[in-house]
């Protein structure tokens, strides 16, 4: 069942109860890194393994997300500014004890390169917020993993 979660802003992600914060290095652009987040929404599934479907709502102002496993997401982009940062909230979703949900992408040239940094910002039961400290350690691999795969679909064009 889809509960309506809390909406926030842009502001939660630097002030919520619990933020995981991953980042890595990538030989793509930032423009092309912006563009595989932002523009090409489907082009998910081809590089977070985690990602069974992704598509633009709102004329892209929305996002439908599914995870192995069966989570679901419907998402507001709070930002999509070229070739910074891009961010979105969730509104519902079937996650059990989940409050609030924000992520951010943020994307900074190094040398001919892109440093990727995401953020994962929450606000949950104590239970909820108890597993995603236990849940650190595989969503940076996930991350990892996604962010390396997401490099070489884009060496690839």
């Amino acid at each position: 069942m889809a509960r309506r979660l809390r909406p926030v802003d842009l502001d939660f992600v630097g002030a919520a109860p619990v933020r995981l914060v991953f980042a890595r290095e990538v030989s793509a652009s930032p423009e092309a890194v912006f563009r595989a987040l932002a523009e090409d929404v489907p082009g998910w599934t081809q590089w977070f393994s985690a990602v069974t479907l992704a598509r633009a709502t709102d004329g892209g102002a929305g996002r439908e997300i599914r995870l192995r496993g069966g989570t679901r997401f419907e998402e507001t982009v709070l930002a999509a500014k070229a070739p910074e940062v891009y961010a979105y909230r969730v509104d519902t979703t079937n996650a059990p004890g989940v409050h609030a949900l924000a992520e951010e992408w943020r994307l900074a040239p190094r040398g001919t390169g892109t440093r990727v940094q995401w953020t994962f910002a929450a606000d949950g039961s104590a239970p909820f917020r108890f597993a995603l400290g236990l849940a650190r350690a595989g969503l940076g691999r996930a991350f990892r993993d996604a962010v390396t795969s997401l490099d070489r679909r884009l060496a690839r064009r």
